[in-house]
């Protein structure tokens, strides 16, 4: 049961809206700032900590407060709230209507996400976790995955926001190395294999990992769930290439993909700057691309089941949205509701944003149409 309410007022600053999701240390809901509009509410479960105590549950905000970054969430806010005669800590950050890049890559079901959108998306993932690697000491994510990159649908195109750095933490300047934490797909043989061996070398295993799944809609490992090391076997052949499985990519983005996910560290791409670098050295092979639209080479269907249960096609459930936000648009006083939902529908299914792309601009300047 979610600990606030719908309607419930924080330090007379923060109206709750809605309960977002939680994991296992905090639960997020949107707020509305009686000043500053709607925010993301990142509300920590744990009750009656000290002041030291709940500095350190705090550290994520101050860790984001440091990396300030198109391509990184915002905080704006950290806090303590009394509830049920108890002290939570808590902390505000920007609200991003459109969810998660696994929410985004799930909504093509049995299609590929296009690779220039991929392409894209990592490039800006990379810009973010650049910064963060740039810091003195760097600070090291530990958890990329498409869960904690959230998409928002702008004016000119989607932007990526990487979130979620609750496992971020600087390195040693010593060794440039920290503790392993983090999700076990996404994590680099080193780091699996040695509770010291996480790095910035680590982040960019996750960020390569992250665009070969986009691509292919494959893992290029398969490790279960319940084991907290990978065995020799498992890095004993590399992956793939992506090319294998998706007719749209070329030979020049497999290498680049490829060396992300390198075993040895060394043979890595050195940091996020490095991968960002790479991505944007890529060009499309348009003949190729010419090629497999014509039916040469297609890629056929796709499973979106590697990360969960796979949802059922959601253009359905978009064009319903679309429909519903339409509706509502009709009184000017609900248009930001519109616009919420609105952009629900076109991440549901991108294939409705050349449509309802236009009308949604309009309606985030305040003209009803």
């Amino acid at each position: 049961m979610a600990l606030l309410a719908d309607g419930l007022c924080i330090n007379e600053t923060y109206e709750v809206e809605a309960f977002l999701g939680e994991g296992a240390f905090a639960e997020v809901y949107r707020v509305k700032h009686r000043f500053l509009g709607r925010q993301a509410m990142k509300f920590f479960k744990a009750p009656g900590w000290s002041p030291d105590e709940v500095s350190a549950m705090l550290g994520e905000a101050v860790l984001l407060s440091k990396i300030n970054h198109p391509n990184i969430v915002r905080v704006y806010d950290a806090n303590t709230a009394s509830l049920m005669g108890d002290t939570f800590g808590f902390f505000t950050m920007e609200y991003i209507a459109g969810g998660s890049l696994s929410q985004y890559w799930r909504s093509f079901g049995a299609q590929f996400m296009p690779v220039k959108d991929v392409v894209e998306v990592m490039r800006q993932v990379c810009k973010g976790i650049a910064v963060a690697h740039s810091h003195n000491p760097p600070i090291i994510h530990r958890d990329i995955k498409p869960q904690n990159i959230l998409i928002g649908h702008e004016t000119n195109g989607i932007r990526a926001r990487v979130s979620d750095f609750g496992l971020a933490k600087n390195v040693n300047p010593l060794t440039l190395m920290a503790t392993s934490r983090g999700t076990v797909s996404f994590k680099a043989p080193e780091a699996l294999q040695d509770i010291q061996g996480d790095s910035l070398s680590g982040d960019v295993w996750a960020l390569g990992t992250t665009l070969y799944l986009l691509l292919t809609d494959r893992l290029p490992y398969e490790i279960e769930d319940g084991l907290s090391h990978g065995t020799a076997d498992t890095f004993s052949n590399p992956p793939p290439p992506p090319s294998r499985w998706n007719a749209l990519c070329d030979s020049e983005l497999d290498q680049v993909v490829l060396k992300g996910l390198k075993v040895d560290p060394k043979e890595r791409y050195g940091s996020a700057m490095e991968f960002l670098t790479a991505l944007e050295a890529w060009r499309p092979d348009t003949k190729r691309t010419d090629r497999a639209k014509s039916g040469s080479g297609s890629p056929g269907n796709t499973s979106k089941g590697v990360l969960g249960t796979t949802p059922q096609a959601r253009e359905h459930l978009g064009r319903q949205l679309a429909l519903r936000s339409i509706a509502i648009a009709q009184d000017p006083a609900r248009l930001s509701e519109a616009v919420r939902l609105m952009e629900k529908a076109l991440n549901e299914s991108p294939e409705l944003n050349r449509e309802y792309e236009a009308r949604l601009r309009l309606w985030r300047r305040g003209i009803s149409m």
